[in-house]
């Protein structure tokens, strides 16, 4: 497959440098309007804009590289057969390593959905947000894919909406949602909910929380309190900690300060639930259920330490994403970030919006809210009319040396 690709970095001086982009040929003709939702099966992410598997069940040999195009100087070229993403995604700075790795996934679900009317142009975050966002702009792109940072997306937020361009941004900070801006992160609520809610199914009424010192914590404790009491349960403590061990200790001596507990949630991620899961059945109890949200799932850690076997947590489903990871990895020679899922995803969202999008005419963002919703590598999703996006999550449990699915995630809304 040949491809369109000119590499650039947009710098904070706002100066006018060539875009990384990408686009299949065209040479195909849309299909009819679905919701990705009721593609049938969807077992391997399948059927988007008339393409076969995205994610092959066998294996394949990795590709051969193609040698890149020299670069192009100056705005990007006329062009009205295809539709115009930015990516805005740091590609240098300290951060480079995840932003590659939402490219890299970008790329390849262009490649696997064969999409044949789409230009994807990337957009240096690092080198200046402002000027990032302005020259994506300015280059006539009708969607923006990005930002990762939530400052960042406010920043942009304030470029592309006098633009009437929308946003779908990694992010999973809901105080930057609505208003054309759409978030595709995992917000952190709803896995709290979900554990939440299955623990209470199960006969838990009383619970505890430890949440970090700090904004996240803050949030964690308020969706405790009211995913408990939404599902009938009481709150019996909650004790903030600092990211030491005297302080996990010191809180956990005070968890049952107010009477025992079913349940206690260990808001944070696997390294500190590692490191308090200890303290909990040492200081407060050797048999309460231990809670986590879905920050464990990217901890494969956790499946070793005898403290927090039988604990239970909601994530996204890792079915999907363990195939895309294996391509990936022959791809690119290297692991993807967890993250990075969300990058295909956009990809998907996007090709299948576009099949009835007229080229050159404003993306149109009332698909974005089909109560339907869409799937893709992390499971069914859609976005409410705030901009958050709503994921159908699984409930697993640590086990010794794994993790087990106890309860799957419903396959539609």
């Amino acid at each position: 497959m040949n491809a369109m690709t000119d590499k650039s970095h947009v710098g904070q001086d706002e100066k006018s440098f060539p875009q990384a982009s990408f686009a299949p040929p065209q040479n195909a003709a849309p299909n009819g309007r679905r919701s990705l939702l009721k593609y049938a099966g969807l077992a391997s992410v399948i059927f988007l804009a008339g393409c076969g598997t995205i994610m092959p069940r066998g294996t394949e040999p990795p590709p051969t590289p193609t040698p890149a195009p020299p670069p192009v100087t100056g705005d990007l070229p006329s062009d009205e057969n295809h539709h115009r993403i930015a990516l805005l995604v740091p590609l240098s700075g300290k951060n480079a390593g995840i932003g590659q790795s939402l490219a890299n996934a970008s790329t390849m679900a262009l490649l696997d959905t064969k999409a044949q009317n789409i230009r994807m142009t990337s957009y240096d975050t690092a080198k200046g947000i402002t000027a990032a966002a302005t020259k994506a702009i300015a280059d006539g792109n009708k969607l923006i894919i990005g930002p990762l940072l939530s400052d960042n997306v406010v920043a942009t937020a304030n470029i592309a909406r006098p633009a009437g361009v929308p946003i779908l941004s990694f992010s999973n900070d809901s105080g930057v949602a609505g208003n054309n801006v759409f978030l595709l992160g995992h917000i952190p609520a709803q896995s709290i909910e979900r554990v939440v809610s299955y623990a209470k199914s199960k006969g838990m009424n009383r619970f505890a929380a430890l949440v970090p010192n700090g904004v996240y914590g803050q949030r964690a404790s308020s969706n405790l309190l009211s995913s408990v009491k939404d599902a009938g349960g009481t709150v019996v403590s909650i004790q903030n900690f600092n990211r030491d061990a005297a302080s996990v200790e010191a809180a956990t001596k005070k968890l049952s300060q107010n009477g025992d507990f079913d349940a206690v949630l260990l808001a944070d991620n696997g390294t500190m639930a590692i490191q308090a899961a200890p303290y909990i059945r040492k200081n407060a109890s050797d048999t309460a259920k231990i809670l986590g949200t879905d920050l464990w799932n990217t901890s494969s850690e956790l499946a070793g330490t005898p403290s927090l076997r039988g604990a239970w947590f909601a994530s996204v489903s890792d079915g999907l994403y363990r195939q895309y990871a294996t391509k990936y990895r022959s791809r690119y020679g290297s692991a993807p970030f967890r993250l990075s899922s969300l990058g295909y995803d956009s990809v998907l969202l996007t090709v299948k919006v576009a099949q009835n999008w007229k080229v050159g005419t404003p993306f149109p963002i009332n698909q974005l809210t089909d109560p339907g919703g869409f799937v893709g590598l992390d499971g069914v999703f859609r976005f409410r009319r705030n901009g958050i996006s709503e994921r159908a999550l699984e409930v697993q449990e640590i086990r010794d040396g794994s993790f087990s699915v106890i309860d799957p995630a419903p396959k539609g809304f």
